[in-house]
């Protein structure tokens, strides 16, 4: 059996055009997670969907029982595919994600998802602190500007400050379509 798994953080509605927290890139990066789900889908490798739920006072998207809190179709969970529900950035926080994986004797990540800046990185993080070695899709991440003081960081540039940050210590960073080359087949 393989120790790899694909973990899709937060690809849900609310991020895409339209949605209450549109990000910059999200249907580009939909599309190369969703190429991801494919292959790992073909070799029958373990997948996990995160879902965002915001419970706390004042939320604006992912409301519980809304549309956009709803996993994007690009890459719907198929049944069996565990969909394991969090309220906090980190996936990990609050919810039976590490118990899971670990049953599942996954120790290789292969991490898509959404915000690059918030949930993917702390998330990657906290997988790269509890042990798991982390493979980011790159071009599987999106993000949106952000503000400091006066000044607005592009999109882009918080993506690759992130990405840059995160490669290396945390996870290797690299494009989908390498990775992709080198997925093992289960057994």
């Amino acid at each position: 059996m393989s120790d790899t798994a694909l973990v899709l953080i937060d690809i849900q509605n609310d991020y895409f055009p339209g949605g209450r927290m549109a990000l910059e890139g999200s249907p580009e990066a939909a599309a190369k997670a969703a190429a991801a789900l494919a292959a790992f889908r073909a070799r029958g490798l373990p997948i996990l969907h995160l879902r965002h739920l915001s419970v706390r006072p004042g939320a604006t998207f992912f409301l519980p029982g809304s549309e956009g809190a709803e996993i994007h179709a690009s890459v719907r969970p198929l049944p069996g595919e565990p969909v394991i529900e969090k309220n906090f950035p980190n996936s990990f926080r609050g919810t039976d994600l590490q118990a899971q994986l670990e049953r599942a004797g996954v120790r290789h990540l292969v991490v898509a998802g959404m915000m690059t800046h918030l949930c993917v990185d702390a998330s990657v993080r906290q997988a790269n602190d509890y042990g798991f070695r982390v493979t980011l899709l790159a071009d599987g991440c999106a993000t949106r500007p952000q503000k400091f003081g006066d000044e607005t960081v592009p999109a882009r540039q918080v993506q690759v400050a992130f990405l840059a940050a995160l490669n290396g210590a945390y996870a290797r960073v690299a494009a989908t379509a390498e990775i992709l080359q080198t997925l093992p087949e289960s057994t």
